[in-house]
């Protein structure tokens, strides 16, 4: 087990060995959960994890995500 500091803004550092065993670089969504007195950590996911699931829209993977965050996507489209 690896020990790690809370600087005063709540912020940690995450040990080497956990970024490179959770494939975790810089830019990386983490997802972080408290189950009774343990912090759970995983590294998260993004549209780019799901590109060849996704279905051809004629657009690409930035063109598609700049959109839904303009939130011009909506579900009926």
């Amino acid at each position: 087990m690896l020990v790690v500091k809370v600087l005063p803004k709540g912020q940690i550092t995450l040990p080497k060995q956990v970024r490179q065993k959770l494939d975790i670089k810089v830019g990386d969504t983490i997802l972080m959960d408290a189950v009774g007195d343990q912090a759970i950590i995983r590294k998260g996911k993004t549209i780019f994890d799901f590109k060849a699931a996704l279905p051809n829209l004629g657009m690409s993977i930035e063109e598609i995500r700049d959109k839904a965050i303009t939130g011009a996507v909506k579900s009926d489209d």
